[in-house]
């Protein structure tokens, strides 16, 4: 069986967007599924990771095509200034580009991707034998292409979505007129409905598409590699990391000033306390870091390659996870969880309490879920945490974990592929 998987994110990109895919590619083979990957020749990509690279298995057919993007004519600032670090208080200039972005680039700035490669792959598809088409989003435009195949030669069709469509954390920020807001949803309806099968990430996701589509699925995001080992040495810190991006959204206002206090009241939490933010950090991040005086107890590292990533995971005290703060958030599962369940050690979210990302924790239970303005439980939490920490030593009882392996999950899309 052949599978054509169209994607924008692939290596050199880096980040979560190229994850999923990167190794779904990696393991299909091993149960029967041939992956061609069609991708872009030129892409705009905000991170990369050459390291990546090495992740392909060989002899593996990627065809590329050209995009032209008008992201590139903003220059290097905007790559900063991505979907999800739309700024709060945005300049005149800003407000103007936004609202072009939001009303005239319907799905998304990828939409001149659509007709060339959907003409490209037409084209493939007269000499070559493909039983499946798949598409990833965000960004939503892939699926269009899908959506453009599927109607032009009945091919059955996957569409992936990693992110909900008109659900996704900053939809609500965006300038969209009444005109280009029902646009996304007919677009969103048409992908959902059309095609053959619908997987997600998430249950609150599930919840939502299958009342569209009955044959939607969850196949959650995972992690590779090996479980960390129990006795793996750790930081002689009280050391609480943070991996991945930090929007306006995702800004702890909570945590900064928990931390605050606690360092004014406990010299030897004081002393001992060290913060780690790897990953883009947003200007409003930075002020209310600023604001709490906590600069002196935070270490920034912009960026790390995935393959480094992991050591600073596993050795950490306590793994910070924070969802974004916006009405979709009971269905955000961040992709960095199930790095963060390998590494075995204690996490500690500041989330929906009733959410898909709680769910997961307390399945596995590998940690604490504290609500938005639950300032009284985060304090106590971060304090059992640091008392463990001080005395006997900072542990974790995770299970469950090998549910999220890549592999098994590679397996269960081979089986969903076949059985369609």
């Amino acid at each position: 069986m052949k599978a054509l998987i169209i994607t924008y994110y692939w290596p050199p990109a880096g980040g979560s967007g190229v994850q999923r895919w990167l190794y779904f590619v990696k393991y299909l083979r091993d149960f029967g599924i041939e992956p061609v990957v069609f991708t872009v020749a030129n892409p705009n990509y905000p991170i990369v990771d050459p390291n990546l690279d090495a992740l392909i298995p060989k002899d593996i057919e990627v065809i590329r095509q050209k995009i032209w993007e008008p992201n590139n004519f903003l220059g290097k600032r905007q790559k900063k200034t991505g979907a999800g670090f739309l700024p709060q208080k945005p300049t005149f200039l800003q407000k103007i580009a936004q609202y072009i972005r939001a009303n005239y680039f319907i799905p998304d700035a990828r939409k001149f991707w659509i007709k060339p490669s959907a003409e490209r792959i037409l084209k493939y598809l007269s000499s070559n034998k493909i039983d499946w088409i798949i598409t990833t989003g965000p960004p939503h435009s892939v699926h269009l292409i899908g959506k453009a195949i599927k109607e032009q030669t009945n091919s059955k069709w996957l569409a992936d979505f990693r992110d909900p469509w008109t659900e996704i954390d900053y939809f609500h920020r965006l300038p969209l007129t009444k005109k280009s807001l029902q646009k996304h949803k007919i677009l969103e309806h048409a992908v959902i409905s059309k095609a053959d099968i619908i997987t997600v990430v998430s249950a609150n996701m599930l919840k939502s598409y299958k009342s569209i589509n009955p044959n939607c699925h969850i196949i959650t995001n995972g992690y590779d590699g090996e479980i960390a080992l129990k006795n793996e040495a750790l930081d002689s810190k009280f050391s609480l990391a943070h991996i991945g991006l930090l929007n306006a959204d995702r800004n702890p206002h909570i945590f900064w000033k928990t931390i605050r206090k606690m360092i004014a009241e406990n010299p030897d939490f004081k002393k001992k306390l060290q913060i780690n933010l790897i990953g883009k950090i947003a200007d409003e991040v930075q002020k209310s870091i600023a604001t709490y005086k906590l600069e002196k107890y935070i270490s920034i590292i912009d960026y790390l390659p995935h393959s480094e990533m992991f050591s600073y995971l596993k050795k950490s005290q306590v793994l910070l996870l924070f969802v974004n703060d916006v009405p979709s958030a009971k269905g955000i599962v961040t992709g960095k969880v199930f790095e963060y369940l390998r590494a075995l050690r204690p996490i500690l979210a500041i989330a929906p309490t009733k959410g898909d990302l709680s769910n997961i924790l307390n399945y596995t239970k590998a940690g604490k879920v504290v609500d938005f303005q639950d300032m009284v439980l985060l304090e106590n939490q971060l304090a059992a945490y640091f008392d463990a920490f001080s005395n006997e030593g900072l542990k974790v009882d995770s299970r469950n974990i090998e549910n999220y392996q890549r592999k098994n999950l590679s397996k269960q899309l081979a089986l969903l592929l076949k059985n369609n």
